[in-house]
């Protein structure tokens, strides 16, 4: 694998790149995390065979802090990071999966990539106007460290634990460095982004696709609720239903990595 430094309008952005050389996957990570929760990915048969390629958002990992926060800080201040990496990158034809806040920033970005084989989304419930947050989302008390700008270590443990299935107690302590890490204005500008044309409707922004869509959702999620995505309408939903994966909350590709990764790769080479 190897680590590239881009410039972008927000300040330089930090991608990993893996080995491998077929179809290229782009993964985009999620709030308050880091390229680092795809290093089953990157790093696995998955990587080996397929060019993977993850990036720190502004704010996160070991990318830059946005050089002006309230215009990079939101869904589509990061759409628009994430087109410009791929465009210096070459990669607009790759495919394009998210996790959690990722997921809606490939959203957010999908009909300005027209070139895109297919989408993936795991963590991420598909929002409107106005968002139905009640039915999107589960009653975790650590969603309200979701856009809280300062966290703790205690904090950080709390949101990283509830990424996971219940009862799993030995967090990875580069999550917990990830969350500590991440400008805590991202979670604060993300918060007052959303909003009526804070954001692109998904709902309608998958209803719309043309390409295929794949959706990924952890059997034991304690942040989104499942039933939700039963509610949308999604006419190039890959294999016509929503992929669970047993055993896993809301990082499927952490969890279950040999599971995630196995879909992952069927999607990739079927589109």
């Amino acid at each position: 694998m190897k680590t590239t430094t881009l410039e972008s309008l927000s300040g330089k952005i930090v991608c990993r790149d893996s080995e491998g050389t077929g179809r290229t996957l782009v993964l985009v990570h999620g709030n308050s995390a880091s390229s680092g929760a795809f290093a089953k990915q990157l790093d696995g048969p998955l990587g080996k065979k397929h060019r993977v390629i993850a990036f720190d958002l502004p704010g996160h990992g070991k990318s830059d802090n946005a050089s002006d926060p309230a215009a990079t800080y939101n869904m589509p201040g990061y759409a628009r990071v994430l087109r410009d990496v791929v465009k210096q990158l070459g990669v607009e034809d790759a495919v394009f999966a998210g996790w959690s806040l990722g997921g809606h920033i490939v959203l957010e970005a999908a009909p300005d990539l027209p070139r895109a084989k297919g989408f993936a989304i795991f963590g991420t419930p598909p929002l409107g106007f106005p968002p139905a947050m009640e039915q999107a989302f589960l009653p975790t008390p650590a969603m309200a460290y979701t856009f809280a700008p300062d966290l703790n270590e205690e904090q950080a443990r709390a949101y990283v634990a509830a990424a996971f299935r219940p009862g799993v107690t030995e967090l990875p302590r580069e999550m917990i460095d990830d969350v500590l890490r991440t400008d805590g204005r991202a979670r604060a500008q993300l918060a007052a982004s959303i909003g009526p044309d804070g954001f692109r409707d998904e709902v309608k922004v998958i209803a719309d696709l043309k390409q295929p869509l794949a959706v990924l959702h952890g059997a034991q999620e304690q942040l989104i609720n499942g039933a939700y995505f039963d509610t949308l309408t999604m006419p190039t939903l890959w294999r016509g239903k929503v992929q669970v994966i047993d055993n896993a909350g809301h990082l499927p590709q952490w969890e279950q990595p040999e599971q995630f990764n196995t879909l992952m790769e069927a999607f990739v080479s079927e589109t």
